[in-house]
């Protein structure tokens, strides 16, 4: 079994889904009591948000590449960037070690396409939404990535950093995802990319009348897989 290295804490919440699922898949894979062989580094996701904030990307990118490297130096065989958003700087990260980072992006995309669909609904951060780094991923995938309109994307920033990163899961936003999800499949999404992990503790299959396809989820399959092959 090859070792796994995380860089997490952006934020710890999803970081938490992260090592739950590698060892919920690892056990399914292999029974018993096995469980993921891993490396954690944690960062202080306040830092890195200032850095989001003021356009410091480069800076950001030096942080994971530091992480990147301990986890190299303490065993790791392959690194996971435990967030959507900072793949932002993903070829800074994976620049950085001689191991492989697997990309989340491309792990969804190898997802969609395997469910026969090409056209789908982005949710994530702003960052995510609006910029190329991960649009332009996925469409390198061969998909169409549609994403809601302005008031959308400003309230599913919103619930991400005002609520989800900090633990907090409130039933009325879990409703106003609906109705962007909603927006999105009229707009002819055939699924919804959940292109943000915190937003796995908030959106649920029963939420959107299309797939939804959970990246947290997806990339730690890809993981297992790579750690198990």
């Amino acid at each position: 079994m090859r070792t796994i290295g995380l860089i997490g804490g952006m934020s710890w919440e999803s970081t938490a889904e992260y090592y739950r699922l590698l060892n919920e898949l690892t056990r399914a894979r292999l029974g018993g009591l096995h469980s993921a062989r891993c490396v954690l580094h944690s960062v202080d996701f306040a830092e890195i948000e200032q850095l989001q904030v003021q356009g410091r990307w480069e800076e950001a990118g030096e942080v994971l590449a530091g992480a990147a490297r301990s986890l190299e130096a303490a065993g790791a065989d392959m690194v996971l960037l435990c967030t959507n958003t900072m793949h932002k700087v993903a070829d800074q990260v994976g620049a950085a070690v001689t191991i492989p980072l697997l990309h989340l992006a491309d792990a969804t995309a190898d997802a969609v396409r395997a469910a026969g669909l090409r056209r789908v609904g982005l949710l994530g951060t702003a960052f995510t939404m609006e910029q190329d780094f991960y649009r332009g991923r996925l469409a390198a995938g061969g998909l169409e990535v549609l994403t809601p309109g302005p008031e959308g994307r400003a309230l599913v920033h919103r619930v991400i950093y005002g609520e989800l990163c900090l633990g907090v899961v409130e039933e009325a936003s879990r409703g106003a995802f609906r109705e962007v999800i909603r927006g999105l499949v009229a707009d002819g999404a055939e699924g919804i990319v959940l292109g943000c992990t915190e937003i796995e503790l908030l959106v649920r299959p029963e939420d959107s009348p299309v797939p939804v396809f959970p990246t947290a989820r997806l990339h730690a399959e890809a993981a297992v897989a790579a750690a198990l092959a």
